[in-house]
């Protein structure tokens, strides 16, 4: 079989071998007092094997099959490094198999283990099962591959055997053959098929950040607005979600899906808009992209079983530790619950489960019980590492434990659900990662082998490309199903309770430091509840509030999103954005601002202009209008505040016209201000001033006087000029007698005109004012 060891480098014969071998066992026995000297040498060379175990990286890139049966041949692939200053010379890549491990806190113990020891890792499995290297310069890596048939291997009873590939060789300042590099992992062994198999459940998560803002175009579609357009890249073939949509598909798993995500696809895969650094927006280019991953994910779940959590994924720890100090936050969930269940039915076309609540990392306390179940949650996903057994049982109990008041908490396995976090991009992390999930799957099952389990795993909540990659790995290692067989997380919560497993709700001060200080504070809820006041007061005037009570009860649980923990920053800035974009929203129904107008006469009217620049009416407003001074100035029939509905078309403006009465010169602010039909004020007052110029009886009847006079004195004006006329014509007839004696006459002076009683029309424009209606 030496032919089936494949590497790059050259080979060395096996007298070599031999005589290595032989220096190695010297190296560790006494010898003549002759040799004392070898002896003395004896503590450096094990303390230098046993630092010099980490000179060389070896990294396993691939182990297949991940659980071999008898007939099969097992195939390890890897890279070796230098990592040292020094070449490594007469180097061998070797494969080390055993012991069988006990249980699963040895199989943690194990894999904690870095640098070789000698007398604790078994002997090099040697050739034909081995591969020479001449010379490993500093920094160069060299890959390799190992096979052998199982039945070398030695293996006994089913169970965990630790295995390890290691190299050994020499270098210039230490020339004795030594362990300079080795990786260990685990190789699951269960050649038949288990009498009770453990009835594994794997949650599959569909959930993404918020991508979505509440802002929508004024078109009949409403374009919606996205904050970015990363979610492109995680659709797109080879992203992120489209990894766990090809992957999921193939495999036994529990869909758990985020509805607003289903949302924001869908509104993706039509007509859309992304925020510019500019402030505006630009149009978005990736429907092609949603419409396929909404097609495979429709396909993917179809006769499946699918769990939906409430909209947006509401962080229900930072709820009940935060949000209960204030006031309308719980209130949020039912409705996000509710509109779940109908996001999944309209675009993936199954009808969800609604019935489970899953913290973050499966941790809960009593306040987080509360809440889950506050919205009609009678099933809380948890983790064995909040639940914790208390030491009656000696094994891994089934997921479903009864916690009082109806609720049943699925307890995830914390080793299996915890298996695949880090990075998992590279190779040899991720093989790592798949085999120790597969040794704890098949240790867990062997710790009664005669009693059927129910077991969960619950992964992270969000899994990058190369965790789903890894997830699906381990996954098919168990497809034989030679120890585990899939059941659905409904069947699993639904499964008959271990008597003696723990069922005792941790305290709160017992919840992990580590998750409340990454909680959403409580600014958070403060924001949320602002926000929801002004939506609240703003649609009541609206004759289609759904075009803005859907977008932004939408953005509202969004706020409260698992996906915010410790991203505060960002966070803040989502709901000031959502906030802003309301309030202005709001003010585009206002009042127009009127300059100082004159009321001269006792009535008159006076117009109040508002205006909507909505696309859609509004209505169910009231005008109201109040006189600072309702002696000098009174308004509709002698109150002091008057008011008049309003009602004005999309786009449209409407003067609103009040009656006013003046009592008294002088001038007198009046407020303007809306309120909604149900007394609450609608934007800000606006203020003018009104100039009320009385007429009185008394100045009516000196206006008399006057004008009398001023008809007497024409008349008697008139009656001079006639007369005057008259004396001027027979002036004249005598002067032409006298000039017929050849006479000259001065003429009589002339009466000079009256002056006007009214001066000339000013030029200059008239003061500032409007000029009230009559």
């Amino acid at each position: 079989m030496a032919e089936a060891a494949q590497f790059q480098g050259m080979g060395h014969s096996p007298a070599r071998r031999w005589l290595r071998r032989t220096a190695a066992l010297l190296a560790g026995t006494p010898l003549l007092a002759g040799l004392l000297f070898v002896p003395a040498a004896q503590p450096a060379h094990a303390a230098a094997d046993a630092d010099g175990s980490r000179t060389v990286d070896v990294s396993l890139n691939g182990l297949s099959p991940s659980a071999p049966v008898k007939d099969d041949t097992l195939t390890i692939s890897g890279t070796v490094t230098n990592k040292g200053k020094e070449t490594v010379t007469d180097a061998e890549v070797d494969l080390r198999v055993g012991p069988r491990l006990s249980g699963r806190p040895e199989i943690d113990e194990a894999s904690k283990r870095t640098g070789h020891t000698p007398g604790s890792d078994p002997e090099e499995l040697g050739d034909p099962y081995s591969i020479k290297i001449d010379r490993l310069a500093s920094g160069i890596s060299t890959d390799f591959t190992l096979t052998v048939p199982v039945n070398k291997l030695d293996l006994d009873k089913a169970g965990v055997y630790q295995l390890g590939v290691s190299l050994s060789g020499e270098t210039a300042s230490k020339p004795y053959d030594q362990v300079l590099g080795i990786e260990r992992t685990f190789l699951p062994w269960q050649p038949e098929a288990a009498g009770k198999k453990t009835q594994l459940t794997f949650l599959w998560p569909l959930i993404s950040t918020t991508h979505l803002s509440a802002e929508t175009g004024s078109d009949e579609q409403q374009t919606p607005v996205f904050e970015d357009d990363a979610l492109a890249a995680e659709l797109a073939p080879g992203g992120r979600l489209e990894q766990l949509v090809s992957l999921g598909s193939q495999l036994p798993v529990t869909w758990v899906i985020d509805p607003d995500l289903l949302a924001t696809v869908d509104a993706m895969s039509r007509n859309y808009r992304i925020r510019n650094d500019q402030g505006g927006t630009a149009p978005g280019r990736n429907q092609a992209v949603a419409k396929k991953w909404l097609s495979s994910l429709e396909k993917a779940v179809q006769d499946r079983k699918v769990v939906a959590l409430p909209f947006a994924d509401p962080d229900l720890a930072s709820l009940a530790h935060r949000g209960k100090d204030v006031s309308g936050s719980l209130s949020h969930l039912q409705p996000a619950t509710a509109v779940a269940e109908t996001t999944v039915e309209t675009i993936l076309h199954v009808t969800p489960s609604i019935d489970f609540a899953w913290p973050v990392d499966g941790a809960i306390d009593p306040s987080i019980v509360d809440v889950a179940t506050s919205a009609g949650a009678h099933k809380i996903i948890a983790r064995s590492d909040s639940l914790r057994e208390t030491g009656s049982v000696s094994y891994t109990p089934s997921a479903a434990r009864p916690i009082g008041g109806g609720t049943t908490a699925v307890v995830a396995d914390d080793r299996l659900s915890t298996a695949f976090y880090g990075d998992m991009s590279k190779a040899g992390t991720s093989t790592l990662a798949v085999q120790k999930f597969l040794a704890q799957s098949l240790a867990l099952t062997l710790q009664a082998p005669d009693a059927q389990r129910s077991i969960v795993v619950a992964p992270q909540r969000m899994p990058t490309a190369g965790q789903a990659q890894s997830m699906a790995k381990a996954l098919d290692g168990l497809s034989s199903q030679r120890w585990t067989q899939p059941l659905d997380l409904i069947a699993a919560a639904s499964a008959k309770p271990d008597p003696d497993a723990t069922t005792r709700v941790p305290a709160s001060s017992q919840y992990p430091k580590k998750l409340k200080a990454r909680e959403l504070p409580v600014r958070t809820f403060e924001d949320i509840k602002s926000t929801q006041e002004t939506l609240d007061n703003f649609k009541v005037i609206l004759t289609s509030p759904d075009r803005v009570v859907t977008p932004f009860g939408n953005a509202i649980n969004r706020e409260m999103s698992t996906s915010w923990r410790g991203k505060a920053a960002p966070a803040a800035r989502y709901r000031d954005g959502v906030q802003s974009y309301l309030e202005g929203l709001t003010t585009e129904v206002r009042l127009i601002q009127k300059s100082a107008l004159t009321l001269s006469g006792r009535s008159a009217t006076i117009p109040v202009t508002v205006q909507n620049k909505l696309v859609q009416e509004v209505d169910n407003l009231v005008l109201r209008l109040k006189s600072s001074n309702p002696t000098r100035l009174k308004l509709d029939d002698g109150n002091v505040i008057a008011e008049q509905p309003i009602k004005i078309g999309g786009g449209h403006s409407q003067s609103v016209k009040f009656s006013a009465a003046a009592n008294a010169n002088g001038p007198v602010q009046v407020t303007a201000q809306l309120y909604t039909e149900d007394g609450k004020l609608y934007g800000g007052p606006m203020t003018f001033t009104v100039k009320a110029s009385e007429i009185t009886p008394t100045v009516m009847l000196v206006i008399a006087g006057g004008v009398l006079l001023l008809v007497l004195a024409g008349i008697r004006m008139y009656t001079q000029r006639k007369r005057a006329a008259a004396r001027v014509a027979a002036a004249g007839d005598e002067a032409a007698d006298e000039s017929d004696d050849g006479l000259v006459h001065d003429a009589p002076e002339q009466p000079s005109d009256p002056t006007p009683d009214t001066g000339p029309e000013s030029a200059e424009p008239s003061g500032a004012g409007e000029k009230v209606d009559r």
